[in-house]
C-alpha cells in the first residue's frame, strides 16, 4: 500500500518563490557591496575643516599732480582797413630797343675794305647704289672684263667668299634659330668694305653674318664720271639647318 503525501506539508511546491526571493537578496547584497565608499585618512582628514578668513586688502588711490593742459591757440585776426583809391599811378613807358627804319645806318658813312674772297670747293663724297653705278667695284681677279662680266663676276666671287668663310653658330642651333638674314654693306673711294648693317631673325645670325663680309678683300673702287665714288651693295645669307 502507498503513502499518500499531504500536498500542505510537501515542502517542494514554493521552491520557484524561495529561489526567486533569494536571488533578489543576493544581487541586492552584491550592489552594496559595489556601491560602498572607502576614504583614505591619511591624504584626507575629515575631522576638523579649519577655514581662515581672507581678508582684501584695499589699494589706496593716489591723485597725481598732472600739470593742466595748455590753452587753447589764441585766434589771430587781421584788422583789414579799406582804403580809398584816390593815388593816381603814373604809367611807366616802355620803349622798344628795336632798330627801325629811321635808325638804319648809311653804308656810304662808313668806309669797308673789300678783300677778294677765295670759294674752295668741297668734294662732297657720293654713294651710288650698285645697279646704277657706271663703272662696279671690280673683285680681284675679275679685272679687264666688260661691265656685265665684271658684274656677273663680282656677285660669284661674293657668293663663293661667303660660301667659304660659312659658319654656322653653335648657339644658333642650340636654340634652333635659323633664317634670312639681309647685309648692306660699302665699298668706299678706297676699295674698303665700311658700313655693314644687317637684318635677321636674330642678334646671333646677323653678328655671324656681317662677320663673313667684314673678310672680303680690298677691291678696285667704283667709278661715276671717272670719279672713285661710295658704292652700296646687299646680300642676302640664309641661315637653315637640317634635323637629324
Amino acid at each position: 500500500m502507498k503513502a499518500k503525501k499531504n500536498p500542505e506539508i510537501e515542502i517542494g511546491r514554493h521552491s520557484s518563490i524561495y529561489f526567486a526571493i533569494g536571488l533578489n537578496l543576493m544581487l541586492f547584497f552584491t550592489w552594496q557591496a559595489l556601491e560602498y565608499k572607502t576614504y583614505d585618512s591619511k591624504e584626507v582628514s575629515i575631522e576638523a575643516l579649519v577655514v581662515e578668513k581672507q581678508f582684501e586688502e584695499d589699494i589706496p588711490i593716489v591723485q597725481l599732480n598732472t600739470p593742466p593742459p595748455p590753452p587753447p591757440p589764441a585766434s589771430i585776426t587781421e584788422a583789414i582797413k579799406i582804403v580809398e583809391d584816390v593815388v593816381e599811378v603814373e604809367e611807366t613807358v616802355v620803349e622798344s630797343s628795336e632798330i627801325g627804319l629811321e635808325d638804319a645806318v648809311s653804308v656810304e658813312s662808313i668806309p669797308v675794305a673789300v678783300q677778294a674772297v677765295e670759294v674752295e670747293e668741297v668734294e662732297e663724297e657720293v654713294e651710288v647704289p650698285f645697279a646704277v653705278i657706271e663703272k662696279v667695284p671690280v673683285f680681284p681677279g675679275c679685272e679687264g672684263l666688260t661691265k656685265q662680266a665684271a658684274i656677273d663676276c663680282f656677285k660669284n666671287k661674293v657668293t663663293e667668299h661667303v660660301t667659304k668663310n660659312f659658319r654656322y653658330p653653335q648657339a644658333a642651333l642650340d636654340l634652333e634659330i635659323q633664317g634670312r638674314v639681309s647685309v648692306i654693306f660699302v665699298i668706299d673711294s678706297q676699295g674698303r668694305i665700311s658700313s655693314i648693317k644687317s637684318r635677321g631673325p636674330d642678334e646671333i645670325l646677323e653678328n655671324e653674318a656681317e662677320r663673313i663680309i667684314s673678310l672680303l678683300p680690298k677691291m678696285t673702287p667704283g667709278t661715276q664720271r671717272g670719279v672713285p665714288v661710295k658704292v652700296s651693295y646687299a646680300v642676302p645669307i640664309f641661315f637653315k639647318y637640317r634635323s637629324k
